[in-house]
């Protein structure tokens, strides 16, 4: 696997070339943004996308958004997907009560509802809204259909507020990195190992970080449809943009089982297109793959890790006690004499629960058993219709004769909310993510499990042998290539479709703890923040600023959910907002300011006092608006950082109304918790489009003058910051 990054052309999508020729309308992906872009100038894109999909995490907090802005109707299709909060029986009713809140939004609005069980996300999107040469905009961050000539990208709610008031999705033309696939997989190999080794070469380097990648190149078409789905939903994981894949007979295949046959039509670059960047990638060289915690990229072949188990456990156990001096957990002692042994296996969710992932883990289980002692296989099909089709051509029953324990399409593997390891266990999982509490432990009570990535072919391989690490190419399997028959009659039965016909008479249902969003006030001429929390490891994920897992149950209240806010990485940051906060909203705000009055320029009647935070990168991982929300409940008003770690997350600050700052390295290194920054023309700033802003650092009312950035900042971005936030923007706008 090479990443050369210098423009690059390549001929027909198959071979690359020596030439200085200029074809960047050559792409798969300017066609696809051209043809969206209502903007009339290529290079600032403004979008407008065919479908949106959201889950039950995510889309009471976007509706009551578009609700407080303005919506009437749903102006293009909406899926409503139930595939997180779908334990109805964790925090009472409110899961259940979402999504009664779901149905009744896509009955006034017009829009989709997929019933819990019935689907996850992702795989609702492939089986039935998925189109060559479309875009879809998803408020989960593996919103990638890039494989079935789908451009689609993954955001925070604002985003699809946007779009549901027909508005724009507005960015500046990505570069667009060929991925140049040659070569043809080893027996054993699955997606999640080319996944894997991709997000290893490019993730710590940032080197493809909002971007398009395009894969192209012979080896495409020696990869079956659904192991392109599987290698293609873990774009996510290397901070690109969006994906998208030459398209071919295999693909239309897809589209006629799934009784869409006129929703295929072959892409392909033009005969000469020029890529900013490139990653080749030989598939006969890629092995099977194990990520070790805390993340995708922190990967190793099985092999390698193998051979070198005791020291790069050894590595593992003191970054776990550097993060996490409150747990106990080891991993060193789970190396034996027989090899590394687990605790548990999960298959799951839109990039482990795929048609072929399971039959080909079938195929290697079948006969043996996975045991009677602390390990566990778990099974979810990614749909009722991959379900249906295992049970009817026998895996599953094949699979449960092993051992495995099959459930139905759920996420919760995936986030923190299903198959939750023991304190101290460790967890092989085809799922999307290995972050801290991903699996659902809780590192700040002092307990801890721990998550790495592997294909559900090895995963089988590892359960076959009792639990004790094994690689699907050390064993001998012939794999069954079976013909998958779409079950189509079960979304027909089940599934609610009100596109284009919005009752408005219809009443939302609204359940005890769907809570409004509170007022947010405009930018006023000045902001003073005080920091309450500074943040100084490489990259702080979406994670760490609002956990997964439990809090999900919560996300349809917004002041109950932001209690939660870094409750993971700083357990003292809430306290310290609602002091901030406090002082705002009393009269103990005069005395503030009066003490720091010192420091003339200060404007008491127009100057909002607020909290801030510092992280030198925030953002990686899922787009969740909250991580967002829940600083501005608590009386955020400004992050500063030396670089955000995604568009995602930057967006989201923007679109509630938080400053997204930056600084340089040399003044981030200035920074402590309870450090006053005070931003004295920051309204004349953005209303003038200035790139960077005054500022002071406050230190025991010394004032030290720094320079802070607002860079590449449109001018709707401005607007929205200037109003307050989105929905007070709309508010004023519609």
């Amino acid at each position: 696997m090479k990443f050369t990054n210098k423009k690059t052309i390549i001929k027909n999508g198959v071979e690359i070339i020596d030439s200085d020729i200029n074809a960047k309308e050559g792409t798969i992906s300017y066609g696809i943004l051209n043809s969206h872009n209502t903007s009339g100038n290529i290079n600032k894109l403004q979008i407008k996308f065919d479908a949106l999909v959201s889950h039950d995490i995510t889309y009471v907090g976007i509706i009551q958004t578009a609700r407080a802005s303005g919506l009437e109707k749903f102006p293009l299709t909406y899926a409503l997907t139930n595939c997180h909060n779908s334990l109805c029986a964790v925090g009472g009713t409110l899961n259940e009560d979402d999504h009664l809140f779901g149905l009744s939004a896509a009955k006034k609005y017009g829009g989709m509802y997929i019933p819990p069980h019935l689907a996850v996300i992702h795989s609702f999107a492939r089986e039935e809204l998925a189109s060559c040469g479309k875009m879809i905009l998803g408020s989960d961050s593996h919103t990638r259909y890039g494989a079935l000539g789908t451009m689609a990208i993954g955001e925070g709610g604002p985003e699809l507020v946007k779009q549901l008031l027909e508005r724009t999705y507005d960015i500046d033309y990505p570069e667009i990195v060929a991925v140049y696939l040659t070569g043809n997989v080893k027996n054993g190999v699955g997606p999640h190992d080319v996944a894997i080794a991709m997000c290893k070469e490019v993730f710590k380097e940032g080197k493809v970080k909002n971007k398009v990648l395009e894969f192209v190149g012979p080896g495409v078409e020696n990869l079956s449809v659904d192991f392109r789905c599987g290698i293609d939903v873990m774009t996510t994981e290397t901070t690109c943009l969006s994906s998208i894949w030459m398209t071919d007979e295999k693909v239309k295949n897809y589209y006629k089982t799934h009784n869409r046959v006129e929703d295929y039509k072959e892409l392909k670059p033009q005969q000469f297109a020029q890529y900013d960047a490139i990653l080749e990638i030989d598939l006969s060289e890629i092995e099977p793959m194990i990520a070790l915690p805390f993340h995708p990229s922190n990967a190793y072949t099985i092999k390698e890790f193998k051979l070198n188990a005791k020291e790069i456990l050894t590595e593992l156990d003191k970054e776990i006690e550097k993060q996490y001096p409150k747990c106990s957990c080891k991993v060193l002692p789970k190396l034996k004499e027989d090899g590394f042994h687990v605790d548990q296996g999960v298959i799951a969710g839109c990039a482990g629960g795929i048609f072929e992932n399971i039959t080909c883990a079938n195929d290697i289980l079948k006969g043996g058993s996975t045991g009677n002692d602390a390990f566990s296989l778990n099974v979810y099909p990614a749909s009722q219709s991959v379900y249906l089709d295992l049970v009817q051509k026998g895996v599953i029953g094949d699979l449960m004769e092993s051992g495995a324990v099959i459930k139905t399409a759920f996420c919760g593997p995936c986030f923190g909310a299903g198959d939750v390891p023991a304190n101290n266990a460790f967890s092989i999982r085809h799922t999307t993510r290995n972050f801290p509490n991903r699996e659902g432990s809780k590192p700040g009570e002092g307990q801890l499990s721990l998550v790495a990535l592997m294909d559900a072919r090895s995963i089988a391989a590892t359960a076959l042998n009792g639990g004790i690490l094994t690689g699907a190419d050390e064993l001998d399997v012939k794999y069954t290539d079976y013909e998958y028959t779409y079950h189509s009659d079960i979304y027909k039965k089940r599934v609610y479709d009100g596109r284009n016909n919005a009752n408005k008479e219809e009443d939302l249902v609204l359940g005890p703890n769907i809570a409004d969003w509170p007022k947010l006030k405009e930018m006023p001429e000045q902001v003073l923040l005080k920091l309450a929390s500074v943040l100084r490891d490489n990259v702080t994920t979406t994670d760490e600023l609002i956990p997964s897992g439990e809090t999900s149950t919560l996300r349809s209240n917004p002041y109950k959910l932001s209690r939660f806010t870094l409750s993971r990485k700083d357990p003292e940051y809430v306290q310290r907002a609602d002091a901030v906060k406090e002082i705002e909203d009393t009269e103990k705000r005069n005395e503030l300011f009066k003490n720091l009055n010192k420091f003339d320029g200060i404007n008491i009647s127009d100057c909002v006092f607020g909290s801030g935070i510092f992280a030198n990168m925030p953002g990686d991982g899922s787009a969740r608006e909250q991580a967002a929300s829940c600083q501005k409940v608590l009386g955020g008003w400004g992050n500063i950082a030396v670089e955000y770690a995604t568009k995602r997350y930057r967006s989201n600050l923007i679109n509630w109304g938080i400053l997204p700052l930056l600084c340089d390295k040399e003044t981030a290194k200035l920074f402590d918790v309870d450090d006053y920054v005070f931003l004295p023309h920051i309204k004349k700033d953005l209303l003038e489009g200035n790139e960077q802003t005054e500022a002071y650092l406050i230190k025991n009312s010394k004032p030290e003058k720094i320079t802070l950035k607002l860079v590449s900042m449109t001018k709707d971005e401005r607007d929205i910051l200037l109003s307050g936030g989105l929905i007070n923007y709309y508010s004023k706008n519609i």
